[in-house]
């Protein structure tokens, strides 16, 4: 029953993963020593794409979670998927240029607002229904 919602989360800590390894790549390439998190625009602009992702993650997968089990896993696993690409052309529009992130980053927050907004509506009116 919520297959799918399982197979977002895999991939959405996949894609945290591939972002993770990026700044280990990139800490070579740029020649930045942990723990020295500056030194290179290039550098800090994907470090920058691992940190918002781990800030965003944290609430993107529990939203996902009390959507799919209060609304439906299959919509909430749709709107998943869509906050995954959001993440995807976050990453790819910072590692260019910082000002081309935004539309990733718009795309991700939107589906985030969307199931964490399904979400309080969900559980206020079931609790809302064991009063009646």
């Amino acid at each position: 029953m919520y297959y799918w919602p399982s197979l977002v989360t895999v991939c959405a800590l996949l894609v945290y993963f591939a972002i993770t390894a990026n700044v280990g790549r990139a800490r070579a390439k740029y020649q930045i020593k942990p723990p020295q998190m500056m030194g290179n625009p290039e550098f800090e602009r994907v470090l920058r794409v691992q940190q918002n992702t781990l800030e965003q993650i944290i609430i993107f997968l529990p939203a996902l979670w009390l959507f799919s089990y209060f609304i439906s896993p299959i919509w909430g696993a749709g709107i998943g998927f869509v906050w995954i690409v959001g993440r995807i052309l976050y990453a790819w529009g910072y590692y260019q240029e910082a000002e081309k992130r935004l539309p990733g980053f718009g795309i991700s927050a939107l589906a985030t607002l969307a199931l964490l907004g399904g979400s309080l509506v969900a559980i206020v009116l079931a609790i809302v229904k064991t009063f009646q």
